[in-house]
C-alpha cells in the first residue's frame, strides 16, 4: 500500500513540519500572493526562543532526581534505605536516609542555582525588544515572539534577532555594514546588499504594500552559504524573480554598524538559525576524577558484597550447632522457625549489607559538590586574571570541571582574536623589487612618510614611477573599505585629530584597513565611495576619480579579490590582490623573481603577505566580462561554480606590480603562555579558518613552531600532486624513522604538522581504499602524536569539533581543552573536556557557552598551571581520604562480627553511625580541599614542569588507591585489636559490674565500640593534619574544633537523659571511659601506632624517590625564597602585591623580548635571530631547566 499521500498530508498540516523537504517558502509580512500566482501553503516554523537551560519549573524535581539517582552511590543508598524500611535491620533507617537526603538536597540546590543563571541569560536574550512592521506601523515586541515572515526594523548598533533577508537600507545604495564578531570571530565590518527591486521601499507604509515570497533552502549550519530566490508580485505584471545569496543574508548575532536602520524579513528563527545550528548540543561533561570515583566505588561495592556474603556463610556455619543456633537467651519466634532457610539467609544477607553499607561514602559526593562550587570562586576572585582594559575578570559557568584544569594534555586554540589581537599593522611594500617603508629611518633621521621613500633608490625613473603609481592606486581601489567620518564608532571615540573629528576606515577585513592606512602614510589617500565612484588623493594632492564597475569578492578557494574600475580617461582597469600562490601563476609580465624573494623573506619573518597585479581591459574585453558576471549571478543552481568559472576567465594575463607585508600583532604574552604550556607537557594545536600562510606565520611568531621545526604538510595542494594514501604513508615513515633514530641520536628532530580543512575531510571520510590500506584516521593520529605542534587551517566550525572529538576518541583518551573567542569556536568548546571562552572584542558567544571564560589568552597560564594544579591536588586527596576514612570506620565492624556470633550487632551507637561522615570528619577535609597549597603560586608559575607531576590522573591511579585502602585496613586492625587488648581481662566489682583489669573501665560492647570510635576519629583527623602543608588559623580552628566537637557531643549525648529517646544505651559510657587513666594512654598509643607507617613512608619516598614537586618543597624549606635569581631565568621582575607573583614566567634571555613585548611577535623573532646569528652557541651556554621526574613518584599523602 502506498502511504505517500498520507505522509504528505501529515507533513503538510502537522505543526512543526514543512511541506517541502529541501526548501521552504516564506510569505513576507504573512501576505498571500495574488490568486493567480501560486497556491498559498501556510507552514509552521519554530518560534524565535533560544533555550540553553536544562530544567523547567515543572520537570526540575523528577528530572534532577533521575539524574542524581543515576549515580551509583546515590542509587545504592536509596536501596539500602528502602531495605531498612522493609525488613528488620540492626540499624535505624535514619542512619542511611538522613545522609542521603542531605546529599540529594544540597546537589539539587547547586544544580538548580546554576540552571537558574542559564534561565536568566536566556530570558535576557528572548525578552530583548525588537521593532516589527505591522500594517504600516512599527510595533515593539519581544524577540521570542518573532515568526518567520515578519518584517523587522533594526537600528544601528542593534543585534539581529534572527536570520534575516535584507529588503532595504537607510543608505541610498541599499547596502548596510555588519560586524559578525559573535559568529566568525571577526570584528571587522562586512558589507551586505538589498535586492535592487526592494531597496526603494524606504518607509513602513511602502513595505506594507510589498507582495513577495522567498523560496530558499532549509536551515543548514554553513555560515557562508545561502541559496534562495525572491518573487516580487506587482499588479497586472508577471512576478519578478531575483536570486538571493549569502550577501543578502543577515545572521543572528551579528550587529548593524554605520547604517541608520534597515528593513529585513525573518527567514530562520530560534533554533533554526545558523548560529544555533553551529552549536554542539550541550552534553553533561564528567571529569576524569568523577570517573575514578565511580571505579573506586564499584571496587568498594564488591568489597561490601563480599563482606556480607562471608558473614552470612559464617553465621550459618556457626549456627550449625543447635546450641549456637538457638541459645537459651535468644529463642526464635514461631514465624522465624517456619520461614524457609533461603529466605532467612537472604534476609540476613541484606541485614549485613545494611550493617556494612557505610563503607560506601555517600557524603563524599556532596562534599565534592560543595568543594567544586565554593572552590570555583577562587578563579572569579583572582585579581591576576582581571583585565583593566575590558573591566572584567574570569568567569566560571560550570564548577564540575575544576580539577580537569589540572589534567589537560591537548590544548586546541583559535588564532584570530585568541592568539592575536586581530589588529593589523602595515609594515612595508615592495614595488618591482624596491622596498617602501613608512616612517623609514635613514642615517639616524626619520624621513617623511608622505614622500614615498624608497629604501633603495629615491628617484625612480619613468617606467618605475608608472608602476609605483599603479601599485598605490591598486591598493587604494582594490578593497571593500568604507570611510567613517563620524566622531564615534562602536561607542568609542576614534579619528579625532587636533580636537576635530577626521575620517578613518572600516572594512570586513582588518588587512584591508591596514593596507589603505599604509598607502595613506605613503602619500595616497582613499577618500570615499560616492555614487559608484571611488576618490583618491594622490601624493601631488590631486583628487582622482574612478568609477567602480564590478567587485570580484575574495573567497577561500581563489584566495584573491579584484575590482574593475574605469578611470577618468575612459580606460578600463582590473586590479587584483591575493596570496602569492594564486597571483604568480596568472602573471605574464613583471619582476616576478624579485617580488617572490621579498615575499618569502617576509613570510619567514612571520608577516602576512599579499601580491598586487593589474590588467588593462579593452572595451570588448570589458563587455565580455560583464556578460559573464551577470549570467553567473542570475544562476539559481550551482551559482558558486558559475561565478568561479567567470572569475577564472576574467582574472588572467596579469602584470605583477609588487607585494605588501602586514603584521597581525600577537596578544600580550601569548608566546610566553604557549611556551609554558609546552613545558608543562601539553600539546598545543591551532585550529583556524585562516589561510595556511597567515596561520603559519602566527605560529612562528608565537613560538609554536621553532626555526628548527621541520614542517610536514598535509594539504589539498599536496594531495592533488600525490594521492592521500601516499602522502600519509610518506609522512608516517618520516616521523617513525626519526623516532626509531631518536634513541641513538643526541638531538631529536622537532616536527610540526600543517593540515587544511579539505584534507581533513578526506582523512575522516571512510573510503573503500582505506579499508584495504589501513585506517587513515589512525595514521593521521600517529603522525600528529609525533609532532610537537599541529596547525589546522581553513577549518569550518564543525570541523574544529571533529578534530577535538578525534583526539578525545584516540586510544590514549587524553584530556582536551579548547579555547576560542567567537561563535565559530563554540562547537569545539562544547566538544572538548574543558571549554574556555575569551571575553574579548569578538562578542560573548564563546564565553557564554564555555565552561570557563577569561579576558585574555595569557590568563590561561595561571588557570591551568596554578588553579588547575591546586584543584586536582585538593580533590584527589579528598577522594582518597574519604575512602580511607570509611575503611577505617567500617572494617572494625566487620571484625567485630567474629566476636559476636555474626549476630549483626552494631559496634557503634546510632548517633556515631549517622554523624561520622556528616559532622565529625567532614569539615576538615572540606576546608583542606578548598585552601590547601602544597607549593607556592610563584613556584608553579615559574616552573611549568611541576604540572607533569599531577598529569594523567597521577594521584588517583590504582597503586595510589591501593595504598590508601591498605593503610585504612591497617589502621582499622590497630583500632580494633588494640582496644580488644585493653579489654582482655575482666573482673566483677562489689556491685556486680564487669570491669576491665587493665584499664578499670566498665566492660561492655558500647564501651568497646566507643573506645574504637574515639581512636578512629582522632586518627583520621590527625592523618589529614599531617598531609596539610598550608596552615592558617582556619585550618587550626576546623581540625582541632572538630575533635573538640566530638568530645563535647559525646559528653552531652551520654551525660544527659534525653526524654525523646526510648532507651539510652550510651548513658555515662563516654565519661566513664575517660575517667580511666590507662584508657587515655591506650588511646594515645593506638593513634601513634596507626599514623607511624604513613610518616615513615613519606620520609623514605621524599628522601629516596622525590618528585619534582617534593624537590621544590625541599628547596623552599631550605630557605631559598621565591624571588631568588635562577641561573637559567634571571631575577623575577616586579612581583605583584598580595603574593600573586609576576604574571610572566621566567624566560631564557634569548626569548625575553618576546615574553615582555607580547604583541611584538615578529620583532621578537628578529631579535632572537639576530642574537643567534651573532652567537650561535648562545643557548648552549645557558643552563637547562631540570627535567621532570621519570615515573610516578610516591603519592599517597
Amino acid at each position: 500500500m502506498d502511504f505517500s499521500v498520507l505522509r504528505n498530508l501529515i507533513s503538510r498540516y502537522c505543526a512543526g513540519e514543512e511541506y517541502w523537504v529541501d526548501s521552504r517558502t516564506v510569505y513576507i509580512g504573512h501576505k498571500e500572493p495574488p490568486p493567480a500566482a501560486e497556491a498559498y501553503i501556510p507552514q509552521r516554523y519554530p518560534d524565535n526562543r533560544i533555550v540553553s537551560s536544562k530544567y523547567t519549573l515543572w520537570n526540575f524535581i523528577p528530572k534532577n532526581l533521575f539524574e542524581q539517582f543515576r549515580r551509583i552511590a546515590n542509587f545504592y543508598f536509596l536501596l539500602i534505605f528502602l531495605v531498612q524500611l522493609i525488613i528488620d535491620t540492626p540499624t535505624s533507617p535514619v542512619t542511611s536516609g538522613l545522609p542521603l537526603f542531605f546529599v540529594i538536597t544540597v546537589t539539587a540546590i547547586k544544580q538548580g542555582y546554576e540552571d537558574w543563571l542559564r534561565h536568566k541569560a536566556d530570558c535576557s536574550i528572548n525578552e530583548c525588544p525588537v521593532d516589527m512592521v505591522q500594517q504600516g506601523t512599527v510595533v515593539r515586541t519581544q524577540s521570542s515572539k518573532l515568526r518567520v515572515g515578519d518584517v523587522v526594523m533594526v537600528r544601528e548598533d542593534e543585534t539581529f534577532p534572527c536570520d534575516l533577508i535584507l529588503l532595504s537600507s537607510s543608505r541610498g545604495d541599499g547596502t548596510c555594514y555588519v560586524t559578525t564578531t559573535s559568529l566568525d570571530g571577526e570584528s571587522s565590518h562586512k558589507t551586505y546588499y538589498a535586492v535592487p527591486d526592494t531597496m526603494a521601499f524606504k518607509t513602513e507604509q511602502e513595505l506594507d504594500s510589498l507582495h513577495a515570497t522567498i523560496e530558499c533552502e532549509q536551515p543548514q549550519p554553513d555560515l557562508y552559504k545561502f541559496v534562495g530566490r525572491i518573487n516580487i508580485y506587482k499588479e497586472r505584471e508577471d512576478p519578478i524573480a531575483r536570486p538571493l545569496g549569502a550577501e543578502n543574508l543577515l545572521l543572528r548575532g551579528a550587529t548593524l554598524k554605520n547604517t541608520g536602520h534597515i528593513y529585513a524579513v525573518a527567514i530562520y528563527t530560534g533554533m533554526d538559525t545558523k548560529m544555533a545550528l553551529n552549536y554542539q548540543s550541550k552534553s553533561q561533561k564528567r571529569s576524569a576524577v568523577e570517573k575514578s570515583m565511580n571505579a573506586f566505588l564499584i571496587v568498594y561495592l564488591c568489597i561490601l558484597i563480599s563482606k556480607a556474603v562471608i558473614n552470612t556463610v559464617l553465621k550459618y556455619a556457626w549456627q550449625w550447632s543447635a546450641d549456637h543456633d538457638e541459645p537459651w537467651y535468644n529463642h526464635r519466634t514461631e514465624i522465624d522457625r517456619e520461614r524457609h532457610v533461603v529466605i532467612r539467609a537472604f534476609t540476613d544477607f541484606l541485614a549485613f549489607m545494611v550493617l556494612f553499607n557505610y563503607i560506601i561514602p555517600v557524603s563524599m559526593y556532596v562534599t565534592v559538590e560543595m568543594q567544586k562550587f565554593l572552590g570555583s570562586y577562587f578563579i572569579v576572585w583572582d585579581k591576576d586574571m582581571y583585565d583593566e582594559e575590558l573591566g572584567v575578570g574570569a568567569q566560571v559557568n560550570t564548577s564540575d570541571l575544576n580539577e580537569e584544569l589540572g589534567q589537560v594534555e591537548y590544548v586546541f586554540t583559535d588564532k584570530t582574536g585568541t592568539l592575536t589581537e586581530n589588529n593589523m599593522e602595515f609594515i612595508e611594500c615592495c614595488v618591482d623589487g624596491h622596498v617602501y617603508i613608512p616612517h623609514a629611518i635613514c642615517n639616524g633621521q626619520i624621513l617623511s612618510a608622505a614622500s614615498s621613500i624608497d629604501m633603495i633608490d629615491s628617484s625612480p625613473g619613468g617606467y618605475r614611477r608608472e608602476h609605483e603609481d599603479l601599485f598605490f592606486r591598486a591598493l587604494c581601489l582594490c578593497h571593500t573599505v568604507q570611510v567613517k567620518e563620524e566622531e564615534t564608532v562602536d561607542s568609542i571615540k576614534r579619528g579625532i585629530h587636533l580636537g576635530k573629528p577626521t575620517s578613518f576606515y572600516i572594512s570586513s577585513s582588518p588587512d584591508e584597513v591596514a593596507l589603505v592606512e599604509g598607502m595613506k602614510r605613503l602619500g595616497y589617500t582613499y577618500l570615499r565611495l560616492k555614487d559608484s565612484h571611488m576618490e583618491i588623493l594622490n601624493k601631488d594632492d590631486e583628487i582622482e576619480r574612478f568609477e567602480l564597475l564590478h567587485v570580484l569578492n575574495f573567497d577561500s578557494v581563489r584566495r584573491r579579490m579584484s575590482v574593475i574600475v574605469k578611470s577618468s580617461s575612459g580606460e578600463y582597469l582590473l586590479f587584483c590582490k591575493g596570496a602569492d600562490t594564486s597571483i604568480f601563476p596568472r602573471v605574464v609580465s613583471g619582476k616576478v623573481e624579485q617580488v617572490r624573494a621579498r615575499v618569502e623573506q617576509n613570510a619567514v619573518e612571520g608577516l602576512r603577505t599579499l601580491c598586487v597585479a593589474y590588467r588593462s581591459l579593452s572595451p570588448a574585453e570589458y563587455e565580455e566580462a560583464c556578460h559573464q558576471l551577470s549570467d553567473a549571478k542570475l544562476a539559481l543552481k550551482d551559482r558558486e561554480q558559475w561565478l568561479a568559472q567567470a572569475y577564472d576567465l576574467i582574472e588572467r594575463d596579469f602584470t605583477l606590480l609588487g607585494a605588501t607585508a602586514v603584521e597581525d600583532r600577537l596578544q600580550e604574552k601569548a608566546a610566553d603562555t604557549i611556551e609554558s604550556l609546552q613545558k608543562a607537557g601539553m600539546k598545543v594545536w591551532v585550529l583556524t579558518g585562516d589561510k595556511m600562510e597567515t596561520a603559519a606565520a602566527t605560529c612562528y611568531a608565537s613560538k609554536l613552531f621553532r626555526r628548527s621545526t621541520q614542517i610536514l604538510e598535509l594539504t589539498k595542494k599536496r594531495t592533488e600532486e600525490q594521492s592521500l594514501h601516499d602522502v600519509l604513508f610518506d609522512l608516517s615513515r618520516t616521523v617513525l624513522r626519526q623516532r626509531s633514530l631518536s634513541g641513538l641520536s643526541v638531538e631529536c628532530q622537532d616536527y610540526g604538522l600543517i593540515i587544511d580543512g579539505a584534507t581533513l575531510s578526506a582523512v575522516l571520510k571512510p573510503s573503500p581504499e582505506s579499508s584495504g590500506s589501513g585506517n587513515y584516521r589512525e595514521i593521521f593520529l600517529e603522525i600528529s602524536r609525533n609532532c610537537s605542534a599541529v596547525l589546522c587551517c581553513r577549518m569550518a566550525p564543525l570541523q574544529k569539533a571533529q578534530i577535538v572529538k578525534l583526539i578525545k576518541a584516540s586510544k590514549e583518551h587524553p584530556i582536551t581543552l579548547a579555547i576560542g573567542d567567537g561563535a565559530n569556536d563554540v562547537s569545539m568548546i562544547l566538544e572538548a573536556h574543558v571549554g574556555i571562552g575569551i571575553m574579548g572584542k569578538e562578542g560573548r558567544q564563546a564565553a557564554r557557552n564555555s565552561d570557563y571564560a577569561i579576558p585574555k589568552f595569557k590568563h590561561l597560564k595561571k588557570m591551568l598551571l596554578v588553579h588547575g594544579h591546586f584543584y586536582y591536588i585538593r580533590i584527589a586527596e579528598l577522594v582518597q581520604y574519604f575512602f580511607y576514612k570509611n575503611v577505617c570506620f567500617i572494617f572494625p565492624q566487620f571484625l567485630y562480627q567474629f566476636f559476636c556470633g555474626f549476630s549483626q550487632q552494631p559496634l557503634y551507637d546510632t548517633a556515631y553511625l549517622t554523624l561520622y561522615n556528616i559532622s565529625f570528619t567532614s569539615l576538615p577535609i572540606l576546608l583542606y580541599s578548598l585552601i590547601e597549597k602544597h607549593i607556592s603560586i610563584e613556584m608553579l608559575k615559574r616552573d611549568p614542569t611541576l604540572y607533569r607531576d599531577v598529569a594523567k590522573n597521577a594521584l588517583l591511579r590504582w597503586p595510589v588507591f591501593l595504598y590508601w585502602t591498605c593503610l585504612g585496613l591497617f589502621n582499622a586492625c590497630i583500632f580494633f585489636f588494640g582496644a580488644y587488648f585493653l579489654f582482655d581481662n575482666t573482673t566483677f566489682t562489689s556491685n556486680g559490674q564487669l570491669m576491665t583489669t587493665n584499664t578499670q573501665m566498665m566492660f561492655g560492647n558500647w564501651t568497646f565500640g566507643t573506645l574504637v570510635f574515639t581512636v578512629l576519629v582522632f586518627t583520621v583527623t590527625l592523618k589529614l593534619a599531617l598531609d596539610t602543608h598550608h596552615w592558617t588559623w582556619i585550618n587550626h580552628f576546623v581540625i582541632w574544633g572538630s575533635l573538640l566537637f566530638y568530645v563535647i557531643f559525646s559528653l552531652l549525648w551520654g551525660g544527659i537523659i534525653w526524654p525523646f529517646l526510648n532507651y539510652q544505651r550510651m548513658y555515662y559510657v563516654f565519661m566513664q571511659m575517660l575517667s580511666s587513666g590507662p584508657a587515655w594512654l591506650g588511646i594515645i598509643l593506638l593513634i601513634t601506632i596507626s599514623l607511624l607507617p604513613d610518616v615513615v613512608k613519606k620520609v623514605l619516598c621524599r628522601t629516596l624517590w622525590p618528585t619534582a614537586t617534593e624537590r621544590a618543597q625541599r628547596v623552599r624549606a631550605d630557605g631559598v625564597h621565591e624571588g631568588s635569581v635562577s641561573p637559567a631565568t634571571g631575577p623575577d621582575p616586579s612581583p605583584v602585591a598580595g603574593g600573586g607573583g609576576s604574571e610572566s614566567d621566567m624566560l631564557c634571555p634569548a626569548r625575553t623580548c618576546e615574553g615582555e613585548r607580547g604583541g611584538e611577535g615578529v620583532r621578537a623573532a628578529r631579535t632572537y635571530d639576530s642574537m643567534m646569528s651573532h652567537n650561535p652557541n648562545y643557548l648552549l651556554s645557558q643552563p637547562l631547566d631540570h627535567a621532570p621526574s621519570d615515573g610516578e613518584g610516591c603519592y599517597g599523602h
